[in-house]
């Protein structure tokens, strides 16, 4: 940050490779070309995972233990989720740095996927508001990396590992608009809601022009062929306005269930 509070320029491209693997940072040579979730689910491969997924059940449960370890004293939080690409200094950006900012100032923990756009918005908007800013970033192909500012933050080989730290440690989501990601986030924390999984969950979608397209497909496909009722429709609310946003977290707002 510089000392007016603007973004500093931004650092070229490393010229070398480099990828996290859960904690572990490989640069150069170390860099592997697949990802530790694409080795699981891998069914064309070497038959050599018959004798290595009893080890790749104590990974996955060393991951659920250093998360719950992590999170498990956060003060209510809110899950905010939107699109990677999204452009520093956009409007959608800045959309994201005021909800950040809100959710801080009226006393609740930003979560995020820890990585650019969309998400560091969020993020930026809580630390600036001085409110705890945490970052659950994930291993992928090409790497991302935790954006700056991020407070507390975790890396996750597993996507269901981090789905349900998500899930687990929030009150409440709001999302942003976003990729495809974004959609597996959001419909995942519907059907928890839906099917009760979850409850006193809100789910805010941010930008009526952006969401209004789905929110009208559901309606006129999945309602009206009855693949869905017309209740679940209230599952989400859509807005543009960001004190909105708090005002249906706000009701929703109550202490934190019993462990899952």
């Amino acid at each position: 940050m510089t000392a007016n509070g603007d973004d500093p320029v931004r650092r070229p491209r490393k010229p070398w490779p480099e990828k996290r693997k859960g904690p572990v940072l490989l640069r150069r040579d170390q860099v592997e070309t697949s990802t530790t979730d694409q080795r699981l689910l891998d069914t064309t491969g070497p038959t050599d995972w018959l004798h290595t997924d009893p080890w790749r059940v104590l990974r996955i449960t060393s991951e659920f233990v250093e998360g719950f370890g992590a999170l498990a004293e956060l003060p209510t939080a809110i899950s905010v989720f939107g699109s990677a690409r999204t452009p520093v200094g956009s409007p959608e950006y800045e959309a994201g740095v005021q909800i950040g900012r809100a959710l801080a100032e009226a006393g609740y923990a930003v979560i995020t996927g820890g990585g650019p756009g969309a998400m560091e918005a969020a993020n930026k908007g809580a630390t600036e508001a001085g409110g705890l800013s945490v970052g659950l970033g994930i291993e992928l192909p090409f790497e991302q990396g935790l954006n700056e500012y991020v407070d507390l933050g975790l890396n996750f080989r597993y996507f269901f590992v981090r789905k349900t730290m998500f899930v687990k440690y929030a009150q409440g989501f709001v999302v942003l608009p976003g990729g495809l990601g974004t959609l597996d986030e959001l419909f995942e924390a519907l059907t928890l809601v839906q099917t009760k999984k979850v409850t006193r969950f809100p789910v805010v979608l941010f930008g009526s022009a952006y969401w209004g397209g789905l929110v009208e497909w559901l309606k006129s496909t999945l309602v009206a062929q009855g693949k869905a009722n017309p209740a679940d429709l209230e599952l989400f609310h859509v807005t543009d306005d960001v004190s909105e946003v708090l005002k249906v977290l706000d009701a929703a707002r109550g202490p934190k269930g019993t462990p899952a």
